[in-house]
Parts: structure tokens; C-alpha cells; sequence
């Protein structure tokens, strides 16, 4: 299969993801304004289906450059898909089911309708799994009933993590630098939305010493959680997928960028929200299950960057597993108060990176 992808990220690729994040934002919305299992449950279930298209388009651009106007119009349309599915986030559930399943059968159509003519031998067997899919959450999206709604997107999604295994992955030839830099791009922009997350917390509310410091205290959550992906393991990433054999890299990049990332993007959308929450009641505790927003946001991204780093076999892995059990640690100290949560997952931060630091020098 030839591969005719850019050697870095577009422009207009970098544009197609903003829209993307958009979901990013609705779903944090979504989980601060319901912190119960089931909307949790509701949450990873969107955002699975969500991101396995959004791997789609980043597989896509890989493979075909959105150089002359058709393509970068289909893509544009993509966009318009990607939109009204997250504008029907925050109902999807209840009245917006509809547009929820009609964005995502159009991202799918198009996604399809290109690779099918760039990459034959690769969509063959996928374009028919990627269609039940589709057509399931579309069929969800329609139904009145709620238990059916989630049934039949229940299995959408069970069809999407088969569907990989189902058909050659070989005959992708990916482009290591261009695949790498697009997912750290959807991660910096998806780490973005925590900053947002600052401002709509701190919206309405008088400008104290203790918002103000929550809010500082966020930001270097933030540059922390960044610090972690992309302190200087992003090139190693580049250069462990280059050393891939091309038949295998398929495989790989699969379970490193897109279920390895799938929980990272999780914990990132958690995170936010338990910012959220913190900036708002900076000045108080939080609930329990605001407190678990904030820790748990932060062990479900160090548990899954360990998922990613394994499957590439870089970097440190044991500080990152002990970080995460010491962010869920974190909680009680939110349900005293909220800022001592924060100072406390600062620490976790700092010392996972430092104790990388120090086992690296010492090698």
C-alpha cells in the first residue's frame, strides 16, 4: 500500500482536532454536572466510541494527505459530523440521541469513502465492520427507549474493539513521525481543556487569595501532566514505532495510540472536571466523589500513560504505577479541604518526574 501522508501534521489537521476536542469539553461538562456511576459509564462509553473515529481520521491523513480541495472538503465535513456529535453530548442520552447517531454515521461514511479508494486492500474487511458499528449508534440514536439506546451502543462498541482483529492490520505502512505528533497534538489540545476547566470553575466568584492559588495550583497539575507525555519521551515514541517492522506497526500503533490513549484521553476529561470543582469550592472541601474527580483523574492518566510506554517499551514504568496510587491517596485530603488535595497531587507530580530524572542519570 503506498503511503502518501505528509511528513508532520497539517495545519488543517491541527485545525480538524480542535473541533474534535470540542467533545473533550462536553464531556467534562457532562461529568461535572453528574458525578454518579452510571454517567460515568455513560461518559466512557461516548468517549470510546468518539475517539475510535477520531483514530480513524488520524490513520486517514496518515495515509492520504489533505492536499487538493475534494479531500479537504470531505474533511470538512468530518468536522461538521464531529460537531453535531458533540453538541448532542450533554442530551445524547435523552433527546439528542439522534444527532449523536447521525454525526457519527457521517464521520464513518466519509472516513470509509476515502480509504476505501486510497487504501483498498486495508479497508476491505474494515469498511464493513466500521458500517455495523455506525449503524448500530445510529440505530441507538433513533430508538425512544434509553435501555435500548445503550444496548445497541454497547455493541457499537464491543464491534469496534473486534473490529481490529478482524482484518489485515499489515497492510497499513504508517508514517512513525507524522502518527506520533498528531496523537501528542490531540493530548496538548485534549490538556487545554483543564486550563478552560480554571476559568469556568472560577466564573461568578470574587477573586480570593484561596481561587487564586486553586487556580495556579491547576495550571502546574496541568504543566505537570503534560511534563509526563511529552518530557522527552515523545521522540522516543517517534523512534520506537520507526523501529517497528512495517508489517507489525499497525499492530502496535493500535494498541499504544488508540487503547492505551482512549483511558489517557479519559483521565485527562476527569481530571478537568475535578479542576473544576476544586477552583469552584477553593475556599471548602469537596464531596467525595469530586475528590475522586481530581485523584482519580490523575491515576487513570498515569495508569494509562504506563499502558502506552509498555506497549513501546520506553521509559520508566514503576514510578508512574506508584504516582497513580498515590493520587487516589490524595482523596481524603480534598474532604478536608480542597487546596491540600492539590498541593498533595503537585507533590505526586514532582516526584514521579524527579525520581524518573534521577533513575535515568543513574543508568
Amino acid at each position: 500500500m503506498s503511503n502518501e501522508s505528509t511528513v508532520r501534521v497539517s495545519t488543517l489537521e491541527l485545525f480538524f482536532d480542535l473541533v474534535f476536542v470540542f467533545t473533550v469539553t462536553q464531556l467534562t461538562a457532562v461529568l461535572a454536572s453528574d458525578l454518579t456511576p452510571q454517567n460515568v459509564g455513560k461518559s466512557l462509553l461516548m468517549l470510546g466510541i468518539i475517539f475510535w473515529m477520531y483514530g480513524g481520521y488520524a490513520w486517514l491523513t496518515n495515509v492520504i494527505a489533505p492536499r487538493d480541495p475534494v479531500r479537504r472538503t470531505m474533511l470538512l465535513a468530518g468536522m461538521a459530523g464531529f460537531l453535531l456529535i458533540a453538541l448532542a453530548i450533554p442530551a445524547a442520552f435523552q433527546g439528542s440521541g439522534w444527532a449523536f447517531g447521525v454525526g457519527f454515521f457521517l464521520v464513518n461514511a466519509i472516513h470509509s469513502g476515502l480509504l476505501l479508494k486510497a487504501a483498498p486492500a486495508a479497508m476491505r474487511q474494515l469498511a464493513p465492520l466500521n458500517l455495523l458499528s455506525a449503524s448500530l449508534v445510529l440505530a441507538g440514536g433513533l430508538v425512544a427507549s434509553e435501555p435500548w439506546r445503550l444496548g445497541l451502543w454497547i455493541a457499537a462498541m464491543i464491534v469496534i474493539i473486534a473490529s481490529p482483529y478482524l482484518h489485515p492490520m499489515g497492510e497499513w505502512a504508517l508514517n512513525a513521525g507524522h502518527f506520533v505528533e498528531r496523537h501528542g497534538l490531540i493530548v496538548i489540545v485534549a490538556l487545554g481543556e483543564s486550563i478552560v476547566a480554571i476559568g469556568v470553575g472560577a466564573a461568578g466568584l470574587d477573586l480570593t487569595a484561596a481561587l487564586i492559588t486553586a487556580a495556579v495550583l491547576g495550571l502546574v497539575l496541568s504543566f505537570g501532566l503534560w511534563w509526563l507525555y511529552f518530557g522527552g519521551d515523545d521522540e522516543a515514541a517517534e523512534q520506537a514505532l520507526e523501529a517497528t517492522p512495517s508489517r507489525q506497526r499497525g499492530r502496535v500503533a493500535l494498541h499504544a495510540f488508540g487503547f492505551a490513549h482512549y483511558p489517557l484521553l479519559f483521565g485527562i476529561v476527569v481530571f478537568a472536571a475535578g479542576v473544576k470543582k476544586a477552583v469552584h469550592y477553593s475556599e471548602d472541601h469537596v464531596y467525595l466523589s469530586q475528590a475522586l474527580l481530581l485523584g482519580g483523574g490523575v491515576a487513570i492518566y498515569l495508569l494509562a500513560d504506563v499502558w502506552f510506554r509498555r506497549v513501546l517499551r520506553i521509559g520508566e514504568l514503576r514510578f508512574r504505577v506508584l504516582g497513580a496510587l498515590a493520587a487516589l491517596a490524595t482523596v481524603p485530603l480534598g474532604l478536608k479541604f480542597t487546596i491540600w488535595q492539590m498541593v498533595a497531587l503537585v507533590v505526586v507530580v514532582a516526584s514521579v518526574i524527579a525520581l524518573e530524572r534521577k533513575a535515568l542519570r543513574s543508568i
